[in-house]
C-alpha cells in the first residue's frame, strides 16, 4: 500500500486506536490527556516498558503478537508487584513503510489483550520514525494501600518459588535465530512450536497478582533471566538466593531440548522474556501461596531459599555448584 492511500495522523487514531479507548477520563482520544480518578484506600501502580524492532522482536512477526509482547510485558510487571491492571498509555513509533493492514492486525491483538486482560487504551502518541517500528506502553494498576511488594522485602529463611515454566522463550529465541537447533534437540514439531509460540508471545500471570501481594515478601517478574532476576532479589533484599537446578520447573519442550545438549538448560536458566514470576515467600505461608496459586490455575514451583549472604548460588541435587553460562540476558 502506498504512502498516499495511509490515514494522517488524526485519523488514524480515530479509525484504529479510538475504539480502544473505552474507558471516559481517555475523553474517545480526543484530547491531549487522560483522567484517571482516583480510588479511595487504593495505591497506582505505574510501571513502563518498551520493546524496538531487532531488539526484542523480529519485525517480520505478526503485528498482533508484537502487540501482545508489548502489552504483556506491562502487565507481567504489575502482576509481580501485586497490582491489578486496569489501562495503558501507547507511543506508537512507525516505521516509513507501515500499512493499514498492518496496523489493523496489531490493533486486533491490543482489542483481543484488552478483553482478556480488563484494561483499555487511555492515551499516548503515533509518529513515524526513520528507525524501525518501536512501541513503548505505560501501564497502570491497582492495589490496596500500602500493599505493593517489593523486591526488597525478603528475608532469610523464606522460600523462592517461581510461576509457570522457565526458559521457553529464550529457547524460542534460539530456534529463530537457527532453526537447526530444533533436529538437533530431538524436538517433535508440537515442541519447536510451543518454544516459538511462547517466545512470540509471553503469558503474564495476572491471576497471581492478588496472591503475590497477600503471601509474598518480595517478588519480581522474571524478564531477564531467572538467575540474573533472582540476583535482584538478593540484592534488594540483602541476602543469598540459594535455588537447586533440577527444581527449576521446565516444560517437556525445554526438557527434551537439554538432554540432547546440556546447554540448553543453563541457557534457559540465564535468558530472557520469561514473564513469570519469581518471589519470595514466608515458610507459614507457603503452602497458603502454592494453594491459592492452584485455585487460580497459576501453576508454581519452590526452588530454593532466601538465605544469610549475598548473590544468587544454584547447586545440583548433590548441593555442588551448579555451571551456568553467564547470568542473565541483557539489551546491551
Amino acid at each position: 500500500m502506498s504512502g498516499d492511500d495511509r490515514p494522517g495522523e488524526f485519523e488514524l487514531i480515530e479509525r484504529f486506536l479510538a475504539p480502544l479507548a473505552s474507558d471516559p477520563g481517555a475523553a474517545g482520544l480526543q484530547d491531549d490527556v487522560a483522567v484517571i480518578s482516583s480510588r479511595p484506600g487504593m495505591d497506582l501502580v505505574v510501571t513502563k516498558d518498551a520493546i524496538a524492532a531487532g531488539v526484542h522482536f523480529f519485525p517480520e512477526d505478526p503485528p498482533d503478537t508484537i502487540a501482545a509482547k508489548a502489552l504483556r510485558a506491562n502487565l507481567s510487571d504489575l502482576a509481580a508487584k501485586g497490582a491489578d491492571p486496569f489501562g495503558y498509555l501507547m507511543a506508537l513509533a512507525l516505521p516509513k513503510d507501515w500499512s493499514t493492514d498492518w496496523l489493523a492486525g496489531f490493533v486486533g491483538g491490543l482489542s483481543a489483550d484488552q478483553t482478556s486482560y480488563g484494561v483499555t487504551l487511555l492515551g499516548g502518541d503515533t509518529l513515524t520514525a526513520s528507525g524501525g517500528l518501536t512501541v513503548s506502553i505505560t501501564a497502570f494498576g491497582w492495589l490496596p494501600r500500602g500493599s505493593i511488594v517489593r523486591r526488597s522485602g525478603a528475608r532469610p529463611g523464606d522460600r523462592l518459588f517461581v510461576t509457570g515454566t522457565i526458559g521457553d522463550a529464550a529457547l524460542g529465541l534460539a530456534l529463530r535465530l537457527e532453526p537447526g537447533k530444533a533436529e538437533a534437540w530431538g524436538l517433535d514439531d508440537d515442541q519447536r512450536d510451543h518454544l516459538l509460540a511462547r517466545y512470540l508471545k509471553p503469558e503474564p500471570r495476572t491471576a497471581a497478582a492478588a496472591h503475590v501481594r497477600a503471601f509474598a515478601s518480595a517478588a519480581l517478574d522474571v524478564s531477564d533471566g531467572l538467575i540474573g532476576d533472582l540476583a535482584h532479589l538478593a540484592e534488594g533484599s540483602d541476602l543469598a538466593a540459594r535455588i537447586e537446578a533440577a527444581r527449576v520447573p521446565i516444560s517437556p519442550a525445554v526438557a527434551e531440548a537439554a538432554r540432547a545438549d546440556p546447554a540448553a538448560f543453563r541457557q534457559a536458566l540465564t535468558g530472557g522474556d520469561d514473564f513469570e514470576i519469581v518471589a519470595a515467600v514466608p515458610p507459614d505461608h507457603a503452602a497458603a501461596f502454592v494453594a491459592a496459586l492452584s485455585e487460580s490455575g497459576v501453576a508454581v514451583a519452590e526452588i530454593g531459599v532466601c538465605a544469610e549472604g549475598e548473590g544468587v548460588h544454584v547447586e545440583d541435587e548433590a548441593g555442588r555448584p551448579f555451571p551456568l553460562d553467564g547470568t542473565s540476558f541483557s539489551h546491551f
